[in-house]
């Protein structure tokens, strides 16, 4: 193996999250008596889906359209009368109030009526479904939450004394352990605050549009490279790992192999590992080590 340059990157740990998401509320109050979607569903904007059983409120929207008309034609009445000088202009202005209240009222009551059919402010993927048929939906109370899976990003926390580093940085890999995978980031953003009690400034980080296995709430680590180094770097798949042992299997000058522990450090890309001890440059290493630990055996003596 040999020493080569290689990308330096300062890795953080970071978190999957929706740039745009919405968690649909109820308005009015009633029982479900229909629900149309569930968790993982996709929807577009202004889908239905959920409806509210709100007699109580069109019963409010029928006295208020009711109080209305009353005042309106109370209103055009003493305008009249006003005109011909059989009133005051206080009894006038007193009818107008009422009318103008009365409309906001009825105004009001039309759009809560409105609010009892559900439909989709944004589109996207139904995240959670937070209330069942037949339940009891009461105005503030979630009903579920989207998220567009186009406009995800990562949020990773910097320590204060990373700051002048980071902002430097213009590119990030983003790698995630549980999948095996890594993205290039389509861009980074340090936000100009930091919170107060740990002193960490939030770094956003985006997420390519191809990125479709990738969910929010998912754990990642965000390599923001800050330039390049010498580094001695071998195949992870040459990596044998027993235990809290890591080794690689390396080839004498004589020909024969043994099994060397090591000491790596951060991944420096999807394929390859940093070596902090253990290895040197010009050193041969198995890059299969199955086929490497069958050499092994069957190249031991074996006893009578």
């Amino acid at each position: 193996m040999q020493v080569k340059p290689v990308e330096a990157s300062l890795s953080a740990d970071a978190v999957v999250e929706a740039a745009r998401q919405a968690t649909v509320a109820a308005q009015v109050s009633g029982r479900l008596v229909e629900v149309h979607v569930d968790a993982g569903q996709s929807v577009r904007k202004g889908d239905l889906l959920m409806r509210i059983d709100a007699r109580e409120a069109s019963e409010a929207a029928a006295a208020a359209a009711a109080s209305y008309i009353n005042a309106r034609a109370n209103h055009e009445r003493l305008l009249r009368l006003q005109r011909q000088g059989f009133i005051s202009q206080a009894a006038l202005d007193k009818a107008k109030a009422e009318f103008d209240a009365a409309s906001a009222t009825h105004k009001q009551a039309s759009v809560g009526v409105s609010h009892a059919t559900v439909r989709a402010p944004i589109g996207g993927v139904v995240a959670e479904r937070l209330s069942e048929l037949g339940e009891m939906a009461t105005p503030g109370k979630p009903l579920l939450s989207i998220y567009d899976p186009q406009s995800l990003r990562l949020s990773a926390g910097i320590a204060q004394h990373r700051l002048p580093q980071i902002r430097r940085v213009r590119q990030a890999r983003i790698e995630f352990p549980g999948l095996g995978k890594w993205l290039e980031a389509s861009s980074v953003s340090l936000l100009p605050s930091a919170d107060p009690s740990t002193h960490v400034s939030l770094v956003r980080v985006g997420l390519p549009e191809a990125a479709r296995e990738i969910v929010p709430g998912m754990h990642a680590r965000v390599h923001f490279v800050l330039g390049s180094a010498p580094r001695l770097s071998i195949p992870q798949a040459a990596v044998v790992r027993r235990g809290e042992i890591t080794a690689v299997y390396v080839r004498q000058a004589d020909g024969k192999l043994t099994l060397r522990q090591l000491r790596l450090g951060e991944a420096v890309s999807e394929n390859e590992v940093e070596v902090l001890a253990g290895l040197h440059a010009g050193e041969r290493i198995a890059l299969d080590p199955r086929q490497a630990a069958v050499e092994l055996k069957s190249a031991r003596p074996t006893g009578r």
